[in-house]
């Protein structure tokens, strides 16, 4: 009999364990029944439940259960992803806080100690999933460091390589000076600050009274000029094109040329270009054919390119000593107040980035972006809300060239060996490497491997297939991919939706999945998102031990309206806890009268009109309704419709009438 009183931690805990021993979440590919595929957006390994993941998990559980209800062989597969950056962050500050610095391990004990990190906390976040209530096949539960997925890993980017589709290039990068690796675009969070603009004067060359007058936010990189650019049309300057400009500090001879691209309204209508420090004048520099003079290092310092007492010196120290010696030499025009956006890395939003030229592994996205346009342009993948599709389109039509090493030691580190001339051989193993040098130098020779690894989202990007065996032909990749629907944030749509289509389309000729579902972000009862500097953060934790995993889900569920952000209110979280103390109470009246479960119940020998009533209710209203809404993924219109039909048709009536129909039995 139930407990008089509903006990959601009680209940849940006592459920949950035993829903996971009983082999009914497992997809079985020897199963005759329809396949019914979602992989999980895997969650880093370094974090912990929020309400975005609240969110995302109980609508694909919910999909999950129902296709499992209707008799498919439904496969959801979990998983983490081994989060290169963010993992080797938090290693490395535990080892920060010991006196040490994570490079005075050397590579292999430190990634010793991030893999017995991973293993003591890395289970964190799947065991909260476990108290939401989730229920994944856990017998698959992968990670994208796991033995299988670094092979396919490995044979993914020997493909490509052999392709053309991946090469080595010297480009400009965004370069983190604290973590000393590149960023790619989508990890860069640009910030407005309240800066200055500098207004310094070029010395005309052969003069001794003209000068061409530019402003910049960043004098440190002045070091660094190869040009000044204006307008062919501003009569300002058109008797300085073709002259040169002396450099202040450095003495260099700048030439001073027309381009068109230069707006003559703003800043003095003259422009300094620095093409190795900035990204606009990196292409100014290639279309002008311009040197590329770098003079901030890896460590964010002056390097030995700049005149001797500035060497060495913090790029921020030398922007004062800079102005400080453009005074003194009556080139300092003046200083304005400028309110600008600095780049920052997006993790902890507090380092200053740095554009550095540097030698990096490209992907080719561009030409792999090809088909995976095609697949949405045709429909053979829908988003659904369909609006998303137009963001899809304009990150994929605009795509570039896609950086996909990184200089961490955490990660998959790329498979490319070097002899002692810098000649690179591309292999999945060392041994096939060095047979590849033999032949290539008629003699064995010693190779170094590349140190870099590849970008987390490379190996993420394999991940509706490496899941299911790829490269290898077997039984789950054949009945489980394509995937059916994909549930995700809007905020992935670049990071990670793009590259499994890229992937899924190039790799298995057809696209991962069939629907992208994209639901809104989780914000607070004012609408606002949460942060922990606001102090308005939900922790689903929190709200689960208060009002149970059930209440939360069902809230969730109820609010995911398509288009909508969830604004979530403690309040209806209490609300909806009340519905599930409902249904509870109407089962514990229904089992103080005898009711159990019926195996052969056959819905046509109903004889009591008001049994009738409540079967037809259930099969013509609710069913049909509750079909209709999850294939459209309108899971508020499910919520809704349950909640109606249990309370109000359900508790308040059929169970009212019921009660003088027994009380006389």
């Amino acid at each position: 009999m139930f407990d008089k009183h509903f006990d959601p931690k009680r209940v849940e805990a006592k459920h949950y364990p035993s829903w996971e021993a009983s082999g009914l979440s497992r997809a079985e590919p020897t199963s005759p029944a329809k396949a019914f595929t979602i992989m999980m957006p895997p969650p880093n390994v370094t974090g912990s439940l929020h309400m975005g993941h609240g969110l995302t998990m109980t609508l694909q559980d919910i999909l999950t259960r129902y296709k499992r209800m209707r008799g498919y062989d439904a496969l959801w597969l979990p998983g983490t992803d081994h989060a290169g950056i963010a993992t080797q962050m938090v290693v490395a500050r535990q080892i920060e806080n010991e006196g040490k610095h994570f490079k005075d391990l050397g590579r292999e004990k430190f990634l010793e100690r991030t893999w017995k990190w991973k293993e003591e906390s890395g289970g964190t976040i799947t065991s909260q999933l476990r108290r939401l209530g989730v229920l994944p096949d856990w017998s698959r539960e992968a990670f994208t460091m796991d033995e299988g997925l670094s092979k396919a890993v490995k044979r993914a980017f020997v493909m490509l390589h052999k392709d053309g589709l991946i090469y080595k290039d010297k480009r400009l990068v965004n370069w983190d000076p604290k973590m000393k690796t590149v960023l790619s675009d989508l990890e860069v969070a640009n910030i407005e600050v309240k800066g200055a603009m500098h207004y310094i004067r070029y010395p005309i060359e052969g003069s001794t009274e003209e000068f061409i007058t530019v402003a910049t936010t960043r004098p440190e990189t002045m070091l660094g000029d190869t040009a000044i650019v204006v307008h062919p049309d501003d009569d300002r300057f058109k008797h300085l094109i073709g002259k040169f400009a002396i450099l202040p500090i450095v003495g260099r001879p700048l030439p001073i040329v027309a381009e068109e691209t230069v707006e003559m309204d703003f800043g003095t209508g003259a422009m300094k270009v620095t093409p190795a420090h900035d990204f606009n004048d990196f292409e100014m520099g290639k279309k002008h054919d311009l040197p590329l003079i770098t003079v901030i290092d890896f460590d964010g310092n002056m390097n030995g390119d700049v005149p001797k007492n500035y060497q060495g010196v913090d790029r921020f120290k030398a922007r004062k000593q800079i102005l400080a010696e453009l005074e003194e030499l009556e080139l300092l025009e003046k200083i304005e107040d400028h309110v600008h956006a600095v780049p920052h890395d997006e993790k902890s939003k507090k380092t200053i980035l740095e554009p550095l030229l540097t030698d990096q592994w490209y992907c080719d996205a561009p030409t792999l972006a090809i088909d995976a346009l095609k697949a949405v342009e045709t429909g053979a993948t829908k988003f659904t809300p369909k609006t998303w599709e137009n963001t899809y389109f304009d990150w994929m039509r605009n795509i570039q060239p896609w950086c996909i090493s990184r200089q961490l030691w955490w990660g998959h580190q790329i498979p490319a060996w070097y002899d002692a001339d810098g000649k690179y051989f591309v292999a999945e193993c060392k041994e096939e490497a060095l047979e590849q040098a033999k032949q290539h130098h008629s003699k064995e020779v010693k190779l170094t491997q590349d140190q870099d690894v590849l970008d987390t989202w490379f190996s993420s990007g394999l991940w509706p297939f490496s899941t299911l065996g790829w490269p290898e032909k077997t039984a789950d990749l054949e009945k489980y991919y394509p995937g059916d629907v994909l549930v995700t944030g809007f905020d992935i749509i670049f990071f990670w939706v793009a590259r499994m289509m890229m992937f899924g389309c190039y790799f298995m000729k057809e696209p991962p999945f069939k629907d992208v579902y994209i639901h809104a972000l989780v914000r607070d009862a004012q609408g606002q998102k949460m942060s922990k500097s606001k102090g308005n953060v939900i922790d689903p934790l929190d709200t689960i031990d208060e009002y149970g995993a059930d209440a939360l889900r069902f809230t969730m569920t109820a609010m995911a309206a398509q288009g909508r952000d969830v604004k979530l209110n403690p309040q209806r979280i209490e609300g909806y806890r009340n519905f599930a103390t409902k249904l509870w109470n109407a089962a514990r009246y229904a089992q103080m009268n005898g009711a159990s479960p019926r195996v052969d119940f056959d819905p046509n020998n109903v004889k009591q009109p008001v049994n009738q009533w409540i079967i037809a209710k259930a099969h013509d209203q609710l069913l049909g309704g509750v079909e209709r809404a999850i294939d459209a993924y309108r899971f508020n219109e499910v919520a809704t419709s349950c909640y109606d039909f249990a309370w109000k048709d359900f508790c308040d009536w059929y169970l009212e009438f019921t009660k003088p129909i027994l009380a006389e039995a």
